[in-house]
């Protein structure tokens, strides 16, 4: 009995200790530095007001610098003394790690350190500054890009696991199952399958599908540079969103429409573009001048690839946007984009080498491009919600 009486009594100080021990941990404190006519400044308070009504663990610590003069003596002493660049208020301090500014983004990450500092010991250098008037030298401990972001169908995301290769590839990947460019390839295979020469079929066929490559490359590297000169354009930025949206839109409608229905070509070219466009690939296939069927075959693959930007509904532009809000360097650009083409190119030209090895032409086109419409599309829309929700989530050198 008395055993037991003393196993009540040690689990009752246990508990109380624990009880204790978990009282005694200090709050995370966050520290917010706001004008109280700024209106990013009452949206942060509002959104940290709810953080703190599902967080025991944070205290929120708010420095009016407008009114008042020693918070905002107190501003300025202190990111001088920890050597911050500050253009502005709302200004979030939270252990090591500071924001500027207020948006979805900022909010993700505060959340992110609340997480990270809860569970760690860290360093609060506002409060260092607040003990001993100056900040020591410091490394921030916890790095904000390392936050997963909640996407819309796709659920949680980790920038960090996704590259640009990675997208390069599948958007690449995607547009090249496209139907305005190789509707017109498999036409020449047709008329060229038929051919004794050899040589000048697979130089006929090679010319279209490099040209098609420098039409599509060019047109990538002069919106790249474009994008780059108006990036911190928030208008530009909304606008080509949009055109995500639209198009995304428009590639899910030809989808279920097409469904429907059995012969696929692109809906860009009308029926009367396409014959004569059929009609010059004949004439250029049939010139006995070698130099001048290789002279149409390019001529053709330039205007079939122009109409085919069209048909692709802006997935280059996207791509382009893309590599223009993570700051890259020319030769990155360059790398890029060479991978963009590779996959663009990557279907037509295994559509090419079996029909030149074998002579046959397999049926795909009418089946493909039905699905491509499909993926191209939830991509387009994907691509448009991250823009204008998620824009951080699209800058991946980082």
């Amino acid at each position: 009995m008395k055993k037991i009486i003393n196993y009540i009594i040690f689990s009752f100080l246990a508990f109380f200790f624990l009880q204790y021990n978990i009282s005694a941990q200090e709050k995370v404190k966050l520290y917010l530095f706001h004008n109280y006519d700024c209106p990013h400044c009452k949206a942060e308070q509002q959104f940290l007001d709810e953080l703190a009504s599902s967080n025991d663990n944070l205290e929120i610590i708010k420095f009016e610098v407008k009114k008042d003069t020693k918070n905002h003596e107190f501003f300025e002493n202190f990111t001088s003394a920890a050597n911050l660049e500050v253009d502005g208020v709302p200004f979030t301090v939270i252990g090591t790690t500071h924001f500027v500014g207020y948006n979805d983004d900022i909010a993700t990450k505060i959340r992110c350190a609340l997480d990270y500092y809860s569970e760690h010991e860290h360093k609060d250098i506002v409060q260092e500054y607040l003990e001993t008037g100056k900040v020591e030298e410091f490394e921030e401990e916890f790095d904000t890009n390392t936050c997963n972001f909640t996407v819309p169908i796709l659920g949680k995301i980790d920038p960090k696991k996704v590259s640009l290769p990675l997208i390069a590839t599948v958007i690449g990947l995607v547009d090249g199952f496209n139907p305005c460019a190789m509707w017109v390839l498999i036409f020449l295979i047709s008329l060229m399958i038929g051919m004794k020469n050899r040589k000048r079929m697979w130089c006929l066929g090679l010319a279209f599908l490099l040209t098609s490559a420098f039409v599509y490359f060019g047109f990538m590297m002069a919106w790249v540079n474009i994008a780059a000169l108006l990036k911190s354009s928030k208008l530009l930025e909304i606008l080509i969103a949009i055109i995500a949206l639209l198009g995304g839109s428009i590639n899910l409608y030809n989808f279920i429409k097409e469904m429907k229905k059995k012969d696929v070509g692109c809906s860009v070219t009308d029926q009367k573009s396409r014959k004569k466009i059929m009609t010059r690939a004949k004439e250029i296939v049939t010139e006995n001048s070698f130099l001048l069927a290789l002279l149409g075959v390019m001529v053709l693959a330039l205007s079939v690839n122009v109409i085919e930007l069209a048909c692709s509904a802006g997935l280059p532009i996207l791509f382009g946007q893309i590599l223009a809000l993570n700051d890259l360097s020319k030769g990155q650009i360059l790398f890029y984009n060479i991978i963009y083409i590779f996959f663009f190119l990557i279907d037509d030209l295994i559509v090419f080498v079996i029909a030149m090895i074998t002579t046959k032409i397999t049926g795909i086109s009418n089946k493909y491009t039905k699905y491509a419409h499909l993926i191209g599309g939830i991509i387009m829309l994907l691509i448009g919600i991250l823009m204008i929700f998620f824009p951080n989530i699209l800058k991946f050198n980082i």
